[in-house]
């Protein structure tokens, strides 16, 4: 799961010499909370934010009047207030790296750039829930069950040979592992519908081998 194939290629940019008040139009028509700023070259310098942008603002108790503000924000450029040399990726990253740069930073995007440093595109939280989505396959429904199993080699076969003896088509396995028990971990599986004998007899075969967590029909 690479950063090319989910990033937005549309990719809204600045220049530095942009002023605050274009650049706050700018990410409030797209809809946008971070802003990439560019040379001439299209090569990625820095980025601007909105709360970059409410931090340079005046404050409500300026004394300044209503055309000294205006003056004064159309003056103040993006280059002055954004992030210089800020993170990135290459789009042969993957997704999980940018997940998890993402967390780690607290924010909701990344620029994308190509080898040569020009932004080829941004990924951004939306992204990130579009390939969730996709990889547990929930769009396609059927059933979701939930199992806590161990982690010792082989914990997963019983698992699937029981739905392979019940013919069940497997849409997604995801595992997740518990940090406090090493020894644990909790295994989300998707499988297309059953007949409802099958799909009983194939629910009492599994709580007889493993925890049942949840079992859902989408």
């Amino acid at each position: 799961m690479l950063v090319g194939d989910w990033m937005s290629q549309n990719v809204v940019t600045a220049t530095g010499d942009v002023s605050m008040i274009k650049a706050g139009r700018m990410m409030r028509d797209r809809k946008i909370r971070r802003l990439p700023v560019v040379d001439k070259d299209g090569k990625l310098i820095g980025i601007v934010s909105e709360r970059d942008l409410k931090a340079a603002s005046p404050s409500d108790a300026t004394s300044l009047d209503m055309y000294e503000l205006t003056y004064l924000l159309s003056e103040m450029k993006v280059k002055n207030i954004m992030t210089a040399s800020p993170r990135f990726l290459r789009p042969t990253d993957t997704v999980e790296r940018a997940a998890l740069i993402m967390r780690d930073l607290k924010i909701g995007s990344l620029p994308v750039v190509d080898a040569a440093g020009k932004v080829v595109g941004i990924i951004t939280d939306t992204d990130i829930f579009r390939l969730l989505v996709s990889i547990t396959g929930i769009d396609q429904g059927g059933i979701q069950i939930g199992l806590r199993l161990g982690t010792a080699e082989g914990s997963l076969k019983p698992v699937l040979d029981a739905l392979r003896g019940h013919e069940a088509r497997i849409i997604s396995i995801l595992s997740s592992y518990d940090q406090a028990d090493p020894s644990r971990r909790d295994v989300s599986i998707r499988i297309q519908g059953l007949p409802e004998t099958r799909e009983r007899e194939l629910h009492t075969l599994l709580e007889k081998n493993c925890q049942v967590l949840s079992w859902t029909r989408d």
